[in-house]
């Protein structure tokens, strides 16, 4: 379940995401997996529903059931340590999220270039290849890059 892609952003899986949640046997013994959305009305949704079922059905739990969790909603914060390198190696900027605890800061800080690794960026477009993302230009390299926006 947790390396099935994220259908807007094949390069990570829905583990490493955050997007699955538990995958437990429910009070009637059926097998349930939660997922959480990236954000409220998500695309995706029907299409990783779908694949999760898939995967439920071909691990012998044809009767397994998926739950949508929307509380409490998914966050930035729910990306492992290896999906950032993993969104990073594809030329994808991951959000930059204040430490636990920390005031949340009012302006985007400097994103590092996926490319070059320069923080001599700025925005572009506030609309990427999808709705969960921004684009960024690095003036170092000249290159855009898409930023997966902090929630």
């Amino acid at each position: 379940m947790a390396a099935l892609p994220d259908p807007e952003l094949p390069v990570i899986g829905l583990g490493d995401l955050g997007v699955v949640g538990s995958v437990a046997p429910g009070a009637d013994g059926v097998l349930e997996v939660e997922i959480t959305p990236t954000y409220l009305g998500c695309p995706a949704l029907p299409e990783i529903t779908a694949a999760v079922r898939e995967v439920l059905t071909a691990c012998g739990h044809p009767a397994g059931r998926v739950r949508h969790v929307l509380s409490p909603p998914w966050t930035t914060d729910r990306i492992t340590p290896e999906g950032r390198r993993a969104l990073a190696a594809h030329g994808i900027a991951p959000p930059v999220t204040p430490a636990p605890g920390s005031p949340v800061p009012v302006a985007l800080g400097a994103v590092p270039c996926p490319h070059c690794g320069s923080r001599a960026t700025r925005p572009h477009s506030a609309f990427g290849p999808s709705r969960c993302q921004s684009v960024l230009w690095c003036t170092a390299c000249h290159e855009p890059f898409p930023h997966l926006t902090a929630l």
